[in-house]
């Protein structure tokens, strides 16, 4: 074989090679992680005065994990990003354990509010992507915490109680001790628009027009633009963990 012929398969390789890895950082373009593995910077606690001090939130083997297990005497325990959002797209995974019966979920565009005319002395104002294991059909849909609203939105209904849409199919999830036991929530907010996805299957496609830009938002100055943050249920036995958490904004 001929210099010429040799020569030809190797830049063919090369640019084969070249292609592929210029293709990644487009993909990978303006997403952000909020956690670094190894502590909470970044984020800070919410919740009333009698919790303070407690540590139900820690970073654990390089994910954040919330264990409330043996203790239910607590208030609601929020984790919230130092910084506020508007328009994104997060992803993050979590990992959920069979023996735990708490609930958690996802704050989105919320805020804390500490003032004496807060219930209960604290409460954190906006919609809530839905972490609730002990009954997957929820894990996905949003209930809004906001004062004026509480209730669920996506699917609407009246107040808090959860009442499966004769249309939805349940979407499997994986505990702990199931393989990996990881699973993947995606979350787009853009506009008044939400939309939802677990372990890549659509969870929510909610239009908010009229609802996040309602009075009860505008008053708390919640639903399009705030904090992220992630939820110990009030009450709730729990033990959560979540990992891989990154957010990229959109124009």
């Amino acid at each position: 074989m001929n210099y010429k012929a040799r020569l030809i398969p190797i830049l063919l390789t090369a640019f084969l090679l070249t292609s592929i890895a210029g293709a990644a950082p487009k993909e990978q373009e303006g997403w952000t992680s909020l956690f670094n593995g190894k502590d909470l910077s970044g984020w800070h606690v919410n919740c009333v005065k009698a919790d303070k001090g407690k540590t139900y939130w820690k970073a654990v083997d390089g994910a954040i994990e919330c264990n409330s297990i043996g203790d239910p005497d607590h208030d609601y325990v929020w984790l919230t990003t130092d910084r506020e959002y508007a328009d994104f797209m997060l992803t993050l995974q979590f990992q959920a354990f069979p023996d735990s019966t708490g609930n958690s979920g996802v704050q989105v565009r919320s805020r804390y509010d500490d003032s004496p005319d807060a219930p209960k002395g604290g409460w954190l104002d906006g919609p809530q992507v839905d972490i609730h294991p002990a009954n997957p059909l929820r894990i996905g849909k949003i209930y809004d915490e906001t004062r004026g609203e509480k209730r669920w939105i996506s699917p609407s209904l009246p107040d808090w109680k959860y009442i499966k849409p004769a249309d939805q199919e349940p979407i499997e999830i994986r505990f702990a001790d199931q393989g990996s036991g990881w699973n993947t929530l995606r979350i787009r907010c853009k506009g008044t628009r939400i939309q939802t996805w677990l372990n890549g299957t659509q969870a929510t496609d909610f239009d908010g027009s009229g609802v996040l830009d309602n009075k009860a938002h505008t008053d708390y100055n919640v639903g399009l633009n705030g904090h992220i943050a992630l939820q110990l249920h009030a009450k709730s036995e729990l033990k959560l963990r979540f990992r891989n958490i990154r957010i990229k904004e959109l124009p």
